[in-house]
Protein backbone atom coordinates (compact mmCIF):
# COMPACT_ATOMS: atom_id res chain seq x y z
CA UNK A 1 0.00 0.00 0.00
CA UNK A 2 2.68 2.47 0.73
CA UNK A 3 4.67 2.06 -2.25
CA UNK A 4 1.22 2.62 -4.14
CA UNK A 5 0.62 5.49 -2.42
CA UNK A 6 4.77 6.87 -3.21
CA UNK A 7 4.15 6.11 -7.00
CA UNK A 8 1.05 7.64 -7.58
CA UNK A 9 2.45 11.02 -5.24
CA UNK A 10 4.75 11.20 -8.10
CA UNK A 11 2.98 9.96 -11.46
CA UNK A 12 2.50 12.74 -13.36
CA UNK A 13 -1.09 14.43 -14.48
CA UNK A 14 -3.19 12.93 -16.51
CA UNK A 15 -3.45 15.70 -19.15
CA UNK A 16 0.65 15.64 -18.92
CA UNK A 17 0.17 11.88 -20.17
CA UNK A 18 -2.73 12.16 -22.70
CA UNK A 19 -0.96 15.35 -24.25
CA UNK A 20 3.04 14.60 -25.79
CA UNK A 21 3.54 18.39 -25.70
CA UNK A 22 2.37 19.45 -22.45
CA UNK A 23 4.75 16.94 -21.53
CA UNK A 24 7.21 18.54 -23.19
CA UNK A 25 5.94 22.20 -21.50
CA UNK A 26 6.57 20.07 -17.68
CA UNK A 27 9.92 19.01 -18.55
CA UNK A 28 10.79 22.07 -20.23
CA UNK A 29 9.91 24.05 -16.77
CA UNK A 30 11.35 21.82 -14.58
CA UNK A 31 14.84 22.51 -16.15
CA UNK A 32 16.85 25.46 -15.82
CA UNK A 33 19.27 26.80 -18.00
CA UNK A 34 22.68 28.41 -15.96
CA UNK A 35 24.40 29.37 -19.15
CA UNK A 36 24.54 29.51 -23.01
CA UNK A 37 26.81 28.49 -25.59
CA UNK A 38 27.79 30.98 -28.17
CA UNK A 39 29.09 30.11 -31.82
CA UNK A 40 32.79 29.57 -31.90
CA UNK A 41 34.12 30.98 -35.59
CA UNK A 42 37.42 28.87 -35.24
CA UNK A 43 38.26 25.60 -33.72
CA UNK A 44 42.76 26.13 -33.71
CA UNK A 45 44.36 28.67 -31.39
CA UNK A 46 46.06 30.50 -34.17
CA UNK A 47 42.59 31.25 -36.13
CA UNK A 48 40.71 32.63 -32.50
CA UNK A 49 43.73 34.91 -31.90
CA UNK A 50 43.34 35.97 -35.57
CA UNK A 51 39.53 36.74 -34.59
CA UNK A 52 40.46 38.25 -31.43
CA UNK A 53 43.19 40.79 -33.41
CA UNK A 54 40.87 41.58 -36.27
CA UNK A 55 37.69 42.65 -33.71
CA UNK A 56 40.26 44.15 -32.17
CA UNK A 57 40.84 46.93 -35.13
CA UNK A 58 37.03 46.52 -35.68
CA UNK A 59 36.55 47.95 -32.15
CA UNK A 60 39.14 50.65 -31.73
CA UNK A 61 37.83 52.07 -35.29
CA UNK A 62 34.79 52.28 -34.45
CA UNK A 63 35.67 54.06 -31.04
CA UNK A 64 37.93 56.14 -32.86
CA UNK A 65 35.80 57.39 -35.34
CA UNK A 66 32.58 58.08 -32.80
CA UNK A 67 34.76 59.54 -30.23
CA UNK A 68 36.04 62.29 -32.36
CA UNK A 69 32.81 63.02 -33.71
CA UNK A 70 31.83 62.82 -30.48
CA UNK A 71 34.40 65.44 -29.17
CA UNK A 72 34.49 67.62 -32.64
CA UNK A 73 30.27 68.00 -31.63
CA UNK A 74 31.19 68.79 -28.17
CA UNK A 75 33.67 71.55 -28.40
CA UNK A 76 32.77 72.85 -31.43
CA UNK A 77 30.40 75.48 -30.99
CA UNK A 78 29.29 75.90 -34.73
CA UNK A 79 28.20 72.29 -34.31
CA UNK A 80 25.61 73.17 -31.92
CA UNK A 81 22.94 72.65 -34.46
CA UNK A 82 19.55 69.66 -34.22
CA UNK A 83 21.63 67.61 -37.22
CA UNK A 84 24.99 67.40 -35.03
CA UNK A 85 23.11 67.28 -31.99
CA UNK A 86 21.17 63.75 -33.46
CA UNK A 87 24.56 62.81 -34.78
CA UNK A 88 26.23 62.68 -31.52
CA UNK A 89 23.30 60.96 -29.93
CA UNK A 90 24.02 58.58 -33.02
CA UNK A 91 27.77 57.84 -32.53
CA UNK A 92 27.11 56.99 -28.82
CA UNK A 93 24.30 54.93 -29.92
CA UNK A 94 26.81 53.25 -32.14
CA UNK A 95 29.29 52.48 -29.42
CA UNK A 96 26.90 51.21 -26.96
CA UNK A 97 26.19 48.50 -29.66
CA UNK A 98 29.50 47.64 -30.24
CA UNK A 99 30.59 47.43 -26.80
CA UNK A 100 27.61 45.30 -26.23
CA UNK A 101 28.55 42.05 -28.47
CA UNK A 102 31.60 42.54 -29.45
CA UNK A 103 33.32 42.13 -26.04
CA UNK A 104 32.48 39.66 -25.11
CA UNK A 105 33.07 37.59 -28.57
CA UNK A 106 36.74 38.88 -28.32
CA UNK A 107 36.90 37.31 -24.72
CA UNK A 108 35.66 34.04 -25.67
CA UNK A 109 38.37 33.89 -28.76
CA UNK A 110 41.36 35.17 -26.49
CA UNK A 111 40.85 32.73 -23.56
CA UNK A 112 39.10 29.79 -26.21
CA UNK A 113 35.73 29.54 -24.53
CA UNK A 114 32.17 30.01 -25.65
CA UNK A 115 30.24 30.06 -22.40
CA UNK A 116 27.91 32.81 -21.50
CA UNK A 117 25.78 32.85 -18.49
CA UNK A 118 21.67 33.22 -18.81
CA UNK A 119 22.00 36.42 -16.81
CA UNK A 120 24.70 37.59 -19.17
CA UNK A 121 22.84 37.00 -22.45
CA UNK A 122 19.97 38.60 -21.27
CA UNK A 123 21.88 41.47 -20.49
CA UNK A 124 23.58 41.46 -23.52
CA UNK A 125 20.11 41.09 -25.27
CA UNK A 126 18.67 44.11 -23.71
CA UNK A 127 21.06 46.35 -24.35
CA UNK A 128 21.81 45.53 -27.96
CA UNK A 129 18.07 45.42 -28.65
CA UNK A 130 18.13 49.27 -26.77
CA UNK A 131 20.73 50.28 -28.52
CA UNK A 132 19.87 49.07 -31.87
CA UNK A 133 16.39 50.34 -31.58
CA UNK A 134 17.36 53.85 -30.00
CA UNK A 135 20.12 53.88 -33.54
CA UNK A 136 16.95 53.47 -35.92
CA UNK A 137 14.60 55.72 -33.83
CA UNK A 138 17.67 58.50 -34.13
CA UNK A 139 17.77 57.91 -38.01
CA UNK A 140 13.86 58.45 -38.57
CA UNK A 141 14.96 61.85 -36.59
CA UNK A 142 17.07 62.88 -38.91
CA UNK A 143 15.39 62.44 -41.80
CA UNK A 144 12.86 64.48 -39.92
CA UNK A 145 15.51 67.11 -39.63
CA UNK A 146 16.77 66.71 -43.06
CA UNK A 147 13.19 67.20 -44.04
CA UNK A 148 12.40 70.23 -42.62
CA UNK A 149 15.77 71.66 -43.28
CA UNK A 150 15.29 71.33 -47.08
CA UNK A 151 11.72 71.52 -47.56
CA UNK A 152 10.47 74.15 -44.88
CA UNK A 153 13.58 75.94 -43.82
CA UNK A 154 11.58 79.23 -42.57
CA UNK A 155 9.96 76.77 -39.94
CA UNK A 156 13.04 75.28 -38.63
CA UNK A 157 13.85 76.99 -35.57
CA UNK A 158 10.25 76.59 -34.47
CA UNK A 159 9.99 73.08 -35.51
CA UNK A 160 12.89 71.40 -34.36
CA UNK A 161 14.38 74.03 -31.20
CA UNK A 162 16.81 73.15 -28.14
CA UNK A 163 13.41 71.74 -26.15
CA UNK A 164 12.02 70.02 -29.13
CA UNK A 165 15.58 68.13 -30.03
CA UNK A 166 15.15 67.43 -26.40
CA UNK A 167 11.86 65.71 -26.27
CA UNK A 168 12.47 63.90 -29.29
CA UNK A 169 15.80 62.52 -28.34
CA UNK A 170 14.42 61.61 -24.85
CA UNK A 171 11.05 59.73 -27.03
CA UNK A 172 13.82 57.68 -28.93
CA UNK A 173 15.54 56.57 -25.90
CA UNK A 174 12.07 55.95 -23.61
CA UNK A 175 10.65 53.87 -26.34
CA UNK A 176 13.82 51.96 -26.73
CA UNK A 177 14.02 51.14 -23.28
CA UNK A 178 10.61 49.69 -23.16
CA UNK A 179 10.43 47.99 -26.59
CA UNK A 180 14.01 46.42 -25.19
CA UNK A 181 12.56 45.54 -21.78
CA UNK A 182 9.14 44.25 -23.23
CA UNK A 183 11.11 42.02 -26.60
CA UNK A 184 13.68 40.76 -23.92
CA UNK A 185 11.11 39.53 -20.82
CA UNK A 186 9.05 37.90 -23.72
CA UNK A 187 11.60 35.79 -24.99
CA UNK A 188 13.56 34.59 -21.37
CA UNK A 189 9.90 33.58 -20.49
CA UNK A 190 9.86 31.27 -22.92
CA UNK A 191 10.73 27.48 -21.80
CA UNK A 192 13.86 26.51 -23.59
CA UNK A 193 13.91 22.60 -24.55
CA UNK A 194 16.44 22.24 -27.67
CA UNK A 195 19.57 23.02 -25.15
CA UNK A 196 21.78 25.85 -24.87
CA UNK A 197 23.73 26.38 -28.12
CA UNK A 198 23.54 29.59 -30.04
CA UNK A 199 24.02 29.41 -33.16
CA UNK A 200 25.55 33.13 -33.45
CA UNK A 201 28.46 35.07 -31.74
CA UNK A 202 25.68 37.06 -29.10
CA UNK A 203 22.37 36.50 -27.52
CA UNK A 204 19.93 37.50 -30.14
CA UNK A 205 16.31 36.58 -30.22
CA UNK A 206 15.94 33.73 -33.60
CA UNK A 207 18.57 31.96 -32.13
CA UNK A 208 17.15 31.69 -28.56
CA UNK A 209 13.67 30.88 -30.11
CA UNK A 210 14.85 28.16 -32.10
CA UNK A 211 15.69 26.16 -28.59
CA UNK A 212 12.33 27.27 -27.69
CA UNK A 213 9.52 24.48 -26.78
CA UNK A 214 7.06 23.21 -29.31
CA UNK A 215 4.80 26.50 -30.21
CA UNK A 216 5.78 28.27 -27.35
CA UNK A 217 7.67 30.80 -29.64
CA UNK A 218 3.58 32.15 -30.06
CA UNK A 219 3.87 33.74 -27.28
CA UNK A 220 6.42 36.15 -28.92
CA UNK A 221 4.45 36.59 -32.09
CA UNK A 222 2.64 39.37 -30.76
CA UNK A 223 6.00 41.12 -30.14
CA UNK A 224 7.22 40.44 -33.25
CA UNK A 225 4.16 41.44 -34.96
CA UNK A 226 4.56 45.17 -33.02
CA UNK A 227 8.04 45.56 -33.72
CA UNK A 228 7.53 44.56 -37.75
CA UNK A 229 4.36 47.20 -37.88
CA UNK A 230 6.69 49.90 -35.64
CA UNK A 231 9.81 49.14 -38.05
CA UNK A 232 7.88 49.43 -41.28
CA UNK A 233 5.96 52.64 -40.15
CA UNK A 234 9.67 54.07 -39.59
CA UNK A 235 10.49 53.11 -42.93
CA UNK A 236 7.43 54.22 -44.70
CA UNK A 237 8.00 57.64 -43.10
CA UNK A 238 11.60 57.64 -44.14
CA UNK A 239 10.87 57.04 -47.95
CA UNK A 240 8.08 59.32 -47.99
CA UNK A 241 10.43 61.86 -46.59
CA UNK A 242 13.25 61.61 -48.57
CA UNK A 243 10.87 61.48 -51.74
CA UNK A 244 9.51 65.16 -50.96
CA UNK A 245 13.27 66.24 -50.12
CA UNK A 246 14.31 64.96 -53.41
CA UNK A 247 11.60 66.64 -55.15
CA UNK A 248 12.47 69.73 -53.11
CA UNK A 249 16.30 69.53 -54.09
CA UNK A 250 15.32 68.94 -57.76
CA UNK A 251 13.87 72.33 -57.77
CA UNK A 252 16.38 74.36 -56.51
CA UNK A 253 18.08 76.39 -59.80
CA UNK A 254 21.55 76.79 -58.53
CA UNK A 255 23.75 73.52 -59.10
CA UNK A 256 25.89 74.69 -55.94
CA UNK A 257 22.89 74.75 -53.56
CA UNK A 258 21.69 71.39 -54.96
CA UNK A 259 25.30 69.77 -54.25
CA UNK A 260 25.23 71.00 -50.94
CA UNK A 261 21.60 69.86 -50.20
CA UNK A 262 22.50 66.05 -51.54
CA UNK A 263 25.94 66.42 -49.42
CA UNK A 264 23.59 66.63 -46.32
CA UNK A 265 21.13 63.87 -47.27
CA UNK A 266 23.33 61.35 -49.14
CA UNK A 267 25.23 60.62 -45.90
CA UNK A 268 22.27 59.80 -44.08
CA UNK A 269 20.45 58.33 -46.97
CA UNK A 270 22.95 55.69 -47.28
CA UNK A 271 23.26 55.14 -43.42
CA UNK A 272 19.79 53.98 -43.39
CA UNK A 273 19.88 51.69 -46.33
CA UNK A 274 22.94 49.59 -44.72
CA UNK A 275 21.02 49.16 -41.73
CA UNK A 276 17.55 48.80 -42.83
CA UNK A 277 18.60 46.30 -45.43
CA UNK A 278 20.74 44.12 -43.54
CA UNK A 279 18.45 44.02 -40.67
CA UNK A 280 15.25 43.50 -42.64
CA UNK A 281 16.91 40.99 -44.69
CA UNK A 282 18.02 38.91 -41.88
CA UNK A 283 14.77 38.60 -40.02
CA UNK A 284 12.69 38.15 -42.83
CA UNK A 285 14.50 35.72 -45.15
CA UNK A 286 12.95 32.71 -45.91
CA UNK A 287 14.52 29.71 -44.04
CA UNK A 288 14.96 27.99 -47.35
CA UNK A 289 17.80 30.17 -47.93
CA UNK A 290 18.87 30.70 -44.64
CA UNK A 291 22.45 28.84 -43.95
CA UNK A 292 24.80 29.34 -40.87
CA UNK A 293 27.25 31.71 -42.74
CA UNK A 294 25.22 33.91 -44.27
CA UNK A 295 23.43 34.08 -40.79
CA UNK A 296 26.51 34.92 -39.28
CA UNK A 297 27.53 37.70 -42.18
CA UNK A 298 24.64 39.42 -42.06
CA UNK A 299 24.81 39.85 -38.53
CA UNK A 300 27.77 41.38 -38.52
CA UNK A 301 26.47 43.67 -41.52
CA UNK A 302 24.23 45.06 -39.27
CA UNK A 303 25.62 44.84 -35.68
CA UNK A 304 29.30 45.25 -36.80
CA UNK A 305 29.70 47.28 -40.05
CA UNK A 306 27.75 49.87 -39.22
CA UNK A 307 29.21 51.48 -35.55
CA UNK A 308 32.33 51.70 -38.13
CA UNK A 309 31.13 52.54 -41.24
CA UNK A 310 28.81 55.26 -39.67
CA UNK A 311 31.28 58.03 -38.61
CA UNK A 312 33.27 57.62 -41.81
CA UNK A 313 30.35 58.24 -44.03
CA UNK A 314 29.35 60.97 -42.02
CA UNK A 315 32.89 63.40 -41.74
CA UNK A 316 33.51 62.14 -45.62
CA UNK A 317 30.53 63.66 -47.04
CA UNK A 318 30.01 66.25 -44.33
CA UNK A 319 32.75 70.13 -44.99
CA UNK A 320 32.24 70.83 -41.13
CA UNK A 321 33.56 67.65 -39.65
CA UNK A 322 36.49 68.14 -41.99
CA UNK A 323 39.37 69.54 -39.89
Amino acid sequence: MEERKVLRKWKMPRDTQADPHAKTQHMCNSSSIRHFLLLALADTRQLQLLHFRLLLGISLAALLGNGLIISAVVCGHHLHTPMFFFLLSLALSDLGSICTTVPKFMHNSLWSTRNISYTGCAAQLFFFLFFISAEFSLLTIMCYDRYVSICKPLHYGTLLGSRACAHMAAAALASAFLYSLLHTASTFSLPLCHGNTLGQFFCEIPQILKLSCFNSYLRELKVIVFSISLALGCFVFIVFSYVQVFRAVLRIPSEQGRHKAFSTCLPHLGVVSLFISTAVFYYLKPRSVSSPFLDLALSVLYSVVPPVLNPLIYSLRNQKLKP
